[in-house]
C-alpha cells in the first residue's frame, strides 16, 4: 500500500502541550469527527477511517561532536 504525506510538523513542546494536543485528537477520534492538523499557515483536515493504521516511534539522539560526551536528547514521533 502506498501513501502520500499530506502534512508534517515538528516542534519543541512541553509534555503538557503535547498531552493537551493528543487529548484533543483522541476526543475527535472517539466521536468520529474530522481531525485538523495545523502548523503556522498550513493545515489539513482528514476524516479518519473506522480502523486507521497507527504507528508510534521513540528515538534517542546524541551529538558525538558536542565536546561534552555526546549529550543525549529524546524524541517522540507519532505517525
Amino acid at each position: 500500500m502506498s501513501g502520500e504525506v499530506l502534512f508534517k510538523s515538528e516542534s519543541g513542546q512541553s509534555r503538557e502541550e503535547i498531552a493537551l494536543y493528543l487529548h484533543a485528537v483522541a476526543e475527535k477520534l472517539e466521536r468520529g469527527d474530522a481531525i485538523t492538523l495545523t502548523s503556522g499557515s498550513e493545515s489539513v483536515t482528514m476524516e479518519p477511517p473506522a480502523r486507521p493504521a497507527f504507528e508510534d516511534k521513540a528515538e534517542l539522539e546524541w551529538d558525538e561532536n558536542s565536546g561534552n560526551g555526546g549529550e543525549r536528547t529524546g524524541q517522540l514521533e507519532i505517525e
